[in-house]
């Protein structure tokens, strides 16, 4: 499921090439196709994420796969941009919708606060696959003289797929029934729980870094925009080229390999030790690669992908596992409404900045280095004060039997 999402959400670099091509759009324009996804996967999880705790997981996941499906099979009517925009929108509503409770669900079948964090690992990193083949897969299309619409069919088919084995999977019993109903107040005053903000922030942070470098990396790494067709003649090597050019797609295959690996690392060491060194490597990446130059970041940038695998996963599911069960799909909504603003909000702030300053990435990317600062300092303070260790170890108790965190 995951890696059938991003299949479609992180190929938006690639369509956006060929939707300003085709319907004559501005940059502004065309960049709709990935703000309103996120405006979408954001208001869902925020105003949706109850849906999961109040009808269960089962209903919930086959109506947040029924609509994404509905959009993706819907490009093969539509021909306006407008048209386009209002799917890309409904189609993050649906993400926001089968991922609160996927994430529910991931805390259902997990037997430990420990072991969560582990299956969420290897949930994302699948996420990390379909980043990968997604681009490759638009790229191919459009070689073949396939529009590129056809991804949204693929995934289409694919989600049908999905919604008849969540059809015939047994899915542990809804704890709810038991419990008050859950609302949608009870959704938005999570806002105010430390934990759940905390955790809320951090992937904030997490993701508007992670995001300055697949939106605008390649802008960074462009480093005489005025050299005419060969951008990355100042390369001293033709294999150094090859990386600046694949740069993002190595940056996708390290996350991806990292989240796998992940699965084991989190199950063997801990947790807040884990992110604080892997947040300082992804400061000292982002630090250096811009201190030093285009030429340094075509191999630190993408090497931030190895260090940043495991973070967004461990925030998804500690934050998560700060809750009981009954209301693991409200507060998964609310971590996903921050990742999604993250995700918009990043590369737009740097977006503005470069703009102010003649249009050179490299002061967007001061921006991003600012965001894995205080990713760092906020880690920091976790891994020294450890906040979460008495809450975690309470609901570990509740939920899972007093079992070892």
């Amino acid at each position: 499921m995951f890696m059938m999402f991003a299949m479609t959400s992180d190929s938006v670099g690639e369509i956006i090439k060929e939707v300003k091509i085709e319907f004559g759009v501005t940059n502004t324009q065309a960049s709709l196709m990935h703000s309103l996804f996120m405006i979408g996967i954001a208001f869902s999880g925020l105003f949706l994420g109850f849906l999961a705790d109040k009808f269960g997981r089962k209903k919930t996941l086959v109506l947040g796969l029924a609509l994404f499906a509905l959009s993706c099979y819907l490009f093969l009517v539509g021909s306006t941009f407008s048209f386009i925009l209002s799917l890309i929108t409904l189609s993050g509503l649906a993400v926001g919708v089968f991922k609160t409770a996927a994430l529910a669900l991931i805390g259902d079948i997990s037997r430990s606060t420990k072991e969560h964090t582990g299956t969420m690992n290897g949930a994302e990193a699948f996420f990390g696959v379909g980043a990968i083949i997604g681009p490759i897969l638009v790229a191919w299309l459009i070689s073949q003289g396939v529009h590129w619409t056809w991804l949204y069919v693929i995934a289409g088919g694919l989600c049908t797929v999905l919604i008849a084995m969540a059809l015939l999977v047994k899915y542990p019993e809804h704890q709810s029934k038991q419990v008050k109903p859950t609302r949608l107040i009870d959704s938005l005053k999570l806002l105010k729980d430390p934990y759940a903000l905390g955790f809320s922030l951090g992937a904030f942070l997490y993701v508007a870094a992670e995001s300055a470098i697949y939106v605008w990396m390649p802008s960074y790494l462009i480093c005489d925009a005025t050299s005419g067709a060969d951008i990355y003649a100042c390369y001293s090597n033709s294999s150094t080229q090859m990386l600046a050019i694949y740069s993002v797609s190595a940056f996708f295959a390290l996350r991806a390999a990292g989240r796998f690996v992940g699965i084991w690392m989190m199950q063997h060491f801990e947790w807040t030790k884990v992110l604080l060194i892997f947040s300082f490597a992804i400061m000292a990446c982002f630090t250096i690669g811009l201190i030093a130059g285009p030429t340094m970041a075509v191999y630190l940038f993408p090497l931030s992908g190895i260090f940043m695998s495991v973070i967004y996963p461990t925030f998804n599911s500690k934050g998560i596992s700060c809750f009981e069960k009954r209301q693991h799909g409200s507060v998964a909504g609310v971590i996903l409404f921050f990742t999604a603003a993250g995700a918009a909000a990043g590369p737009f702030i740097m977006g503005v900045v470069s703009d102010a300053n003649g249009g050179d990435a490299k002061y967007g990317f001061i921006v991003a280095t600012g965001f894995s600062i205080l990713l760092f300092i906020g880690l920091l303070y976790n891994a020294i004060v450890q906040p979460t260790k008495e809450r975690l170890a309470l609901i570990e108790q509740q939920e899972y039997g007093n079992r070892e965190i």
